[in-house]
């Protein structure tokens, strides 16, 4: 079966990956995904944030490695973007970057709550045992509301990423993703399956099953990341991710290119 698109993955510069990309272009020719999305951590305004993104001087051999992809496979669709955290009071930037190159979309993720703690970041998953569980859900989604309400993303990333390490939330948090869909909703901004999930402690898909069906019956559009850190993993677990897309009731996805979206039945 030919598979979606893959929309999310990283390469050697972001510094906790492997690979460049016309290795990940390989990939995703082999194992026969639609298109191939290169979508690497974008960098902040100065470098030093963290350790796991492009430094703002590696953007242009960033660019080059794609074109690199493109030549070598002139045939098979390869998309160019960014992965860019949201962070209040980054928007400027972020209208900025969006504009040093003629992306294909923007991925838009919450990693940060606050300075200094990547809630993701497996050598800081101690500071979850310090934290309040609930009240870092709370604060996730409503950061991811903010991000979809800013229409500065075409895509949001790993939607339900707290769930990383498999801390839950015990409160009904029904209400804070009915928010943040809505805000998808509005301003046509997609999720993604993002497959990696399923090798993580939480070992579902983000988003899980209930948001995906949420996602749907709010209108919210849909594409699929493997979040690939080598280029054998491009595509993983694709098969079961357009299982559960079609059991929350999408039958199609869309791509992107030029930061405009075409919508496209899910394969069978």
């Amino acid at each position: 079966m030919k598979l979606p698109a893959d929309y999310h993955t990283h390469n050697y510069l972001c510094r906790h990956a492997e690979g460049r990309l016309v290795e990940y272009a390989a990939a995703a020719v082999q194992r026969c995904t639609a298109e191939i999305g290169f979508s690497d951590h974008a960098p902040m305004p100065t470098d030093g944030y963290d350790e796991w993104r492009m430094l703002l001087s590696e953007l242009p051999e960033y660019v080059e490695m794609a074109d690199e992809a493109k030549k070598k496979f002139p045939d098979y669709p390869i998309r160019v973007a960014l992965e860019v955290d949201f962070l209040p009071g980054q928007e400027a930037w972020i209208r900025e970057l969006s504009e040093r190159y003629p992306w294909d979309y923007l991925i838009g993720s919450v990693h940060y709550l606050e300075d200094g703690w990547d809630i993701d970041n497996p050598a800081k998953k101690h500071l979850w045992a310090q934290s309040n569980i609930n009240s870092i859900w709370k604060r996730y989604f409503e950061r991811l509301t903010l991000a979809a309400e800013s229409g500065l993303f075409n895509i949001i990333g790993h939607t339900d990423l707290p769930k990383k390490f498999n801390y839950r939330p015990t409160c009904d948090c029904t209400s804070l993703y009915r928010n943040f869909l809505k805000a998808a909703a509005k301003t046509e901004t997609a999720i993604e399956i993002n497959t990696a999930g399923w090798d993580k402690e939480c070992k579902e898909a983000y988003p899980s099953f209930d948001i995906l069906a949420m996602a749907h019956t709010e209108g919210v559009p849909l594409t699929f990341g493997s979040d690939s850190h080598s280029p054998h993993s491009v595509g993983n677990y694709f098969d079961k991710a357009v299982s559960l897309a079609r059991q929350a009731g999408y039958t199609h996805s869309i791509r992107l290119s030029g930061r405009k979206p075409t919508s496209h039945p899910l394969p069978f």
